[in-house]
């Protein structure tokens, strides 16, 4: 149940609703002030006074708001019925030989009682399955490459092991916003020292409290008071009383981390409650002086918030986690940029959000018509708002609209009476509402709690989860988009200045001492491989030898070529200026081509199409125009080519119409830059075509079977699959997940790549399709090359470090299942995870003037090849931190593999050569990419699959009695894609 807290404020009423809160909220001060001077003159109350509390509890407890279900993160992991039992080869270990005894069968086994956390104050049972034991580190680290000395974003962090961690529950009832909360734990601490053995315990927001000392009763029960105004009288004051239940759950011994840090027992699993006590432990600090969100703070003393536009700021902050890592205890620090919704008027908030209504305050009839309403309903839901029509500053969050105008609600008084609204604002509070041809918004579930939009106003400091706009987008990341010396100067003030995580004297109190100095260790640069390039016929070779790693396609060819003869052109708007232009446009883009060794008849085989934008809305216009075009090519149209006014909604169904019910390729380019055609974009639009059409960029001269010949055979083919799933937006909550999987078919060159794409359960990571999918791609596979791969390499993108067991699991069997399809075919399975979105960043050490490849200037990345497996990296199992490109604006992010899995048995070396050569095999561009391209072409597939999706029904709303629209209690059951024409769905027509 969502609860309002209210408070004195000179002479008002304030309600608090679970809002963020900040030190410069000059309510929060007055907030505090008035509750600390309350808590000198009032006691907190005993278990004597119970029947007075119930009997209070009856008589002034106001009814509390609802808050919606959550769901859970995940559903409860279920074991597939594979009917077989596989052996794992010898696990990679040089410590213990009893990994090469494990089977997946023997890890899979049932324990009861284990336990993980799952989330702040709350715990979540698995007793279905055992962990997997993950790939462990196969060496000391590589040794291949340059050494460089760089500097990490980790801040060591030194524990006590002997000291102890006390868990309690605390629970208090009802139940508070989370900085209610807090301020409740503070004043009980403060005045009940000895009972608390003058302790400073800190707490989690939610049920935790961790305690460096036993406080003097493992289970106690105290009382508190917090001052309110009742409406009716404001001279007598009212107190609404809190319960808190505080037990002791469990002792937390630092031995088993530290055990855990020192690679001592190398089968137990990290101590997560006793890690996750010290991440509470240094961010109480940060907690009481920022707005926080996730594991991020944010505050406007690191800078003024920013107007992106469409009713949303940016506020500048930091993000800090504790990380065990080879050092030990890590802090990871990083500079964070994140959206809020702007706190201003409802009205004018909407007027922002929703380009129609940007004039609905100079309306003449102010009301909203069916598709407004349905946008405002969804722009509002669950934002929280505060009134601002009388003395009471009260804060709800939104639910709906209400199915009537406000001239046309009515409502119960307290004593029965109907009354109108508009007349009970104007004698209650002498007000007349304008807007009275718009609904209000409606903050209660199950009540009739109705306020008018022009009295209300968006509080601040809330997350903003919708989709960014591209002017949004753009602005956050130019904020974001620090230098390294810049970035790294940021990080050193947080760590130094009053918000971090050292500005609190919290860690005294649990012995905890964090460095503020940067983590310095050594990395090293490998070296770019030799590629293979077309040349009329014939092959050249280069080494990309440029500091940034780049090369041109000046003097040389693709290195396969395809030849393109029946194509055509459709334009969709362009002014009478721009269409010109194409004809031009046409013949140097054939001209590119051609330079490149791709030829492009010069001529279209079906006269150019000019047809308005307006086109793009109407779906089933553009089918049969698409239909048409397709048909007067004889159906064998190889190439579409559409040029676009400006970017348009109707990409997505344009996409689907062609690669699902046409079967064509299509290549979408806009207006403006078609009045100057650069060369370089006539060469990315001359490789992206290429590849569609099934030839490729460029190949790895020494192939990968020589590169790493003790595990890669030229006759023994191997397949490097890549999978990922895409989820709908925050506030989406009906729409299907897309998931993709793309596996190469090409051996030794490895660099095409077909797709398969299916639709799933809402937010549901785990890949329920895998088995079907790896099934296809390996029979075309066999098609390519008569054999099935003797090895596969699986890299999974979009997961977290919560969810490897459950993803290894549950997707390992899958492949395996999948491989079974086949009589007796067993290979080798590697499983990787690629994680992009984390927050380690390393830098070149300005002071190591030793390196030979120090750069002239001081503020440049890390170059590409650099790799980190030592210091920063997990302690035990096996992962690195791989920098593949050169990163020209902001600071180069490197890729973190984390390798669960790994029958094939590398060495670090040849895994980490391995991912670095098939970066530069990316077929779109002339330089290695950040990711490697297996996981790169499965995100570009599920994306392709998203907009399959994005231009369907979207209602998954009904209406209630009140005229609300409520979510559905579970999600529905998925759409499944539409089926890709057999003739693309061998091609990289996604890419």
């Amino acid at each position: 149940m969502e609860k309002t807290e209210q408070f004195n404020k000179k002479k008002k009423t304030i309600t608090k609703t679970r809002s963020f809160a900040t030190i410069n909220d000059p309510q929060n001060y007055q907030y505090h002030h008035q509750l600390m001077q309350y808590s000198n003159s009032n006691n907190t109350y005993g278990i004597g006074f119970i029947n007075q509390i119930n009997e209070y509890h009856q008589s002034f407890y106001h009814g509390l708001l609802p808050l919606p279900i959550c769901p859970p993160l995940y559903p409860k992991p279920t074991l597939q019925n594979v009917p077989w039992k596989y052996h794992n080869p010898p696990l990679v270990t040089s410590s213990d030989a009893q990994l090469q005894h494990i089977t997946a069968t023997k890890v899979l086994q049932k324990q009861e009682g284990l336990t993980s956390r799952g989330g702040y104050g709350r715990r979540v049972k698995d007793v279905d399955q055992q962990p997997l034991v993950l790939a462990r580190r196969p060496d000391s680290g590589g040794v291949e490459g340059h050494v460089i000395t760089l500097l990490a974003n980790h801040f060591p962090v030194k524990f006590d092991d002997s000291q102890r961690i006390f868990h309690y529950d605390f629970d208090i009832t009802p139940r508070p916003s989370k900085e209610i909360a807090r301020m409740i734990k503070r004043k009980l601490v403060k005045d009940n020292s000895i009972l608390f053995c003058g302790a400073h315990p800190v707490y989690d927001g939610g049920k935790t409290l961790y305690s460096p000392v036993k406080f003097q009763n493992d289970k106690f029960e105290l009382f508190i008071s917090l001052p309110i105004n009742s409406q009716e009288n404001k001279q007598n004051k009212k107190f609404k009383l809190f319960r808190v239940n505080i037990r002791l759950v469990s002792k937390l011994d630092g031995k088993e981390l530290s055990s855990f840090l020192r690679n001592g027992d190398g089968y137990k699993l990290l101590p997560q409650e006793y890690l996750h006590a010290m991440d509470v432990v240094l961010r109480e600090s940060s907690t009481a002086k920022c707005i926080t969100s996730g594991r991020s703070f944010y505050s406007s003393s690191m800078g003024d918030a920013k107007d992106i536009g469409n009713g949303a700021v940016a506020l500048r902050g930091f993000f800090q986690s504790l990380r065990p890592t080879q050092q030990g205890l890590a802090l990871n620090v990083n500079f964070s940029v994140s959206a809020f919704h702007e706190s201003t008027g409802v009205i004018n908030y909407l007027q922002k959000r929703i380009n129609s209504l940007h004039d609905l305050s100079q309306r003449e009839v102010k009301c909203f018509n069916d598709e407004e309403r349905k946008e405002v309903e969804n722009t509002m839901k669950n934002i929280r708002v505060f009134v601002c029509h009388r003395e009471n500053v009260q804060r709800y969050r939104v639910f709906c609209l209400t199915k009537d105008v406000t001239e046309n609600l009515w409502f119960h008084d307290r004593d029965g009476s109907n009354l109108s609204l508009v007349k009970y604002f104007k004698d209650q509070y002498d007000y007349d509402i304008q807007f009275r041809n718009l609904p209000c918004l409606q903050v209660s579930r199950s009540k009739s709690c109705y306020l008018p939009m022009e009295l209300c106003v968006v509080c601040e400091g809330q997350k903003f989860l919708g989709k960014l706009n591209d002017e949004q987008t753009s602005k956050i990341l130019k904020m974001s988009c620090l230098r390294p010396k810049e970035r790294k100067a940021t990080i050193n003030q947080v760590m130094a200045g009053p918000l971090g995580p050292t500005s609190g004297d919290q860690g005294n109190h649990f012995k905890l001492q964090v460095s503020k100095e940067m983590t310095r260790l050594k990395g090293r640069i490998l070296q770019p491989p030799k590629l293979k390039l077309g040349n009329g016929g014939q092959t050249t070779n280069l080494i990309p030898s440029r500091r940034d790693r780049q090369w041109n396609l000046l003097d040389g060819h693709v290195f396969e070529g395809t030849r393109i003869e029946r194509w055509a052109l459709i334009s969709f708007g362009g002014s009478y200026y721009q269409r010109p232009n194409v004809p031009k446009f046409i013949n140097q883009l054939s001209q590119r081509c051609e330079q490149l060794g791709i030829f492009l008849n010069r001529c279209p085989i079906v006269s150019t199409q000019f047809e308005p934008i307006q086109l793009l809305n109407n779906t089933s216009l553009l089918e049969s125009k698409l239909k048409k075009i397709h048909r007067d090519a004889r159906n064998n149209l190889q190439l579409l080519i559409c040029v676009m006014e400006r970017k348009h909604n109707g990409y997505a169904d344009l996409k689907r119409i062609s690669e699902t019910n046409i079967g064509v390729v299509s290549q979408c380019c806009l207006y403006q830059n078609l009045s100057k055609p650069s060369s370089q974009f006539l060469a990315n639009l001359a490789l992206k075509i290429n590849a569609k059409i099934g030839g490729c960029t460029m190949a790895l001269f020494n192939s990968l079977a020589s590169q790493i010949p003790r595990i890669l055979k030229h006759d023994d083919p191997v397949i490097f699959m890549g999978a990922d799933v895409t989820h709908p937006h925050p506030f989406d909550d009906f729409s299907p997940s897309v998931a993709a999987v793309v596996g190469s078919v090409n051996w030794p060159a490895a660099n095409k790549y077909v797709s398969r794409m299916r639709s799933q359960t809402h937010r549901h990571e785990i890949i329920q399709d895998l088995t079907e999918m790896v099934v296809e791609i390996l029979e075309d596979f066999y098609q390519e090359l008569l054999k099935f791969p003797k090895r596969i390499i699986f890299f999974r993108d979009g997961v977290s470090e919560t969810q490897f067991q459950k993803v290894v699991q549950e997707e390992l069997q899958a492949i395996r299942a999948a491989c079974l399809k086949f009589p007796g075919y067993k290979p080798p399975i590697t499983f990787a995870v690629v994680q992009k979105r984390h927050h380690t960043r390393v830098f070149p050490d300005e002071n190591d003037h030793a390196s030979s490849i120090r750069s002239h200037f001081s503020d440049e990345n890390i170059p590409p090849g650099t790799v980190v497996d030592t210091v920063i990296t997990h302690p035990r199992e096996f992962d690195f931190f791989l920098c593949s490109h050169w990163g020209v604006k902001g600071t180069s992010r490197p890729i973190h593999y984390y390798i669960l899995w790994d029958e094939n048995q590398f060495t670090s070396d040849e895994l980490q050569k391995l991912v670095y050569n098939l970066c530069y095999t990316f077929v779109r561009c002339t330089k290695p990419i950040s990711v490697v391209p297996p996981a790169y072409y499965a995100h570009l597939a599920a994306y392709r699959g998203r907009l399959y999706l994005e231009r369907s029904d979207s209602s998954s709303a009904v209406s209630n009695k009140g005229g609300c629209s409520i979510s559905r209690t579970s999600p529905p059951k998925a759409t499944p894609l539409p089926k890709i024409s057999e003739n693309l769905k061998n091609l990289m027509f996604y890419c």
